[in-house]
């Protein structure tokens, strides 16, 4: 049986090693569970790229054979639960590819119906609490899991996005549907102003972009979409911060 005390520093040490995690300046706790091999994550990190690489160097840490990751993303700016919500909610409404579902949204322990899908099951669910995003349902496609989950991510507040939607009926997730997701969620971005210039390689669930962008956000910007979509593993962000010229 793995020993408690070594498993956790061995996560520790990988996390000292991941510049993108920088423990020191954002600790991040460890649980081991020794006997069912579980580690839990916990703290606050900088930014979603964080949360993702520290989910990741846990999971290769001999001993470990799951990962329960409750490490939440600090907000640009604060908000309360209600107004998080509000923004998850307008974004889902106002979302066309989303036109189809049926919205609700948990307020004051009530499960209020903001839309009613006349011509589809389709329902999405929106809870929030302290600062984290639940959404729960089922919808149509991955590719609307997907869109659904970065319009949760961009709400303004929002801590963390737990995406629980079903894809009734069930489909095949591969590299190009995490393509299709990722390119229609670029395109939907309203920071990034040239996505069509950005190339998207998926390879076993790990993805490369390359291209050219004319601003350090919006290439921070694109990354973090890219680890906005389930099932994305790993990013490697090759995009060019390239300014206009007469600038």
């Amino acid at each position: 049986m793995p020993d408690h005390n070594h498993v956790e520093t061995l996560v520790l040490a990988a996390l000292e090693r991941e510049p993108e995690v920088n423990p020191h300046r954002w600790p991040v706790r460890v649980e081991y569970d020794v006997v069912n091999r579980v580690l839990t994550l916990d703290g606050q990190v900088q930014n979603v790229a964080a949360k993702r690489h520290a989910y990741e160097c846990a999971t290769h840490i001999d001993g470990v054979e799951g990962v329960i990751d409750q490490l939440r993303v600090q907000p640009a700016e604060p908000r309360g639960d209600g107004a998080i919500r509000v923004a998850v909610v307008e974004a889902l409404l106002g979302e066309s590819s989303l036109r189809d579902c049926g919205v609700h949204a948990l307020h004051k322990g009530l499960m209020e119906t903001l839309r009613v899908a006349p011509n589809s099951h389709d329902m999405i669910a929106v809870t929030v609490e302290d600062g984290v995003v639940m959404l729960t349902g089922h919808v149509a496609s991955l590719s609307h899991k997907r869109l659904a989950g970065a319009l949760a991510w961009w709400a303004p507040g929002g801590r963390d996005v737990l995406n629980e939607l079903e894809v009734r009926p069930a489909e095949q997730d591969n590299d190009a549907e995490i393509t299709d997701a990722l390119r229609l969620i670029l395109e939907k971005d309203p920071l990034l102003v040239h996505a069509d210039d950005i190339g998207i390689r998926v390879h076993d669930r790990a993805v490369t972009l390359t291209g050219v962008v004319t601003t350090e956000e919006e290439r921070r910007m694109a990354e973090f979409d890219a680890w906005y979509v389930c099932g994305v593993r790993a990013v490697a962000n090759r995009l060019e911060v390239r300014r206009a010229s007469g600038r």
